[in-house]
């Protein structure tokens, strides 16, 4: 098996609060389409600014969320996700994700997004 495409496993991806909502089966097919990937510290996972064509979970470690004209925003832990805004609005990345520690990130392409997680933010 090549190293390039590891799926998510579904015990790590119900451990997401936004996605524990959703029914097993979904859930698993929702593992089967997202990569899973170690991220080495100081990474840039997304860059503000780029367009957005993939959605994050973080399974382990902590990145770090900053904007160019405000600066570090936020820190994000595992069972988090980033990446969503510019899916969901169709706009470029609004802010840069640096990985602070070694991380293990679980990504899906668009089209993965608007089936199976996209229907997530219409209720809120």
């Amino acid at each position: 098996m090549s190293p390039r495409h590891v799926p998510a496993n579904v015990t790590e991806l119900s451990r997401v609060g936004l996605l524990s909502s959703l029914p097993g089966e979904t859930v698993s097919k929702l593992a089967d389409r997202m990569q899973r990937d170690e991220v080495p510290s100081g990474t840039v996972i997304i860059r503000e600014g780029k367009p957005g064509d993939r959605f994050f979970v973080l399974l382990s470690g902590i990145v770090g969320v900053s904007q160019s004209e405000l600066g570090g925003r936020s820190v994000l832990k595992a069972g988090e996700y980033f990446g969503e805004v510019a899916l969901a609005m169709g706009v470029p990345r609004t802010a840069t994700v640096t990985a602070m520690t070694p991380c293990v990130v679980a990504s899906c392409d668009a089209a993965t997004f608007d089936e199976l997680v996209r229907p997530l933010f219409a209720d809120g």
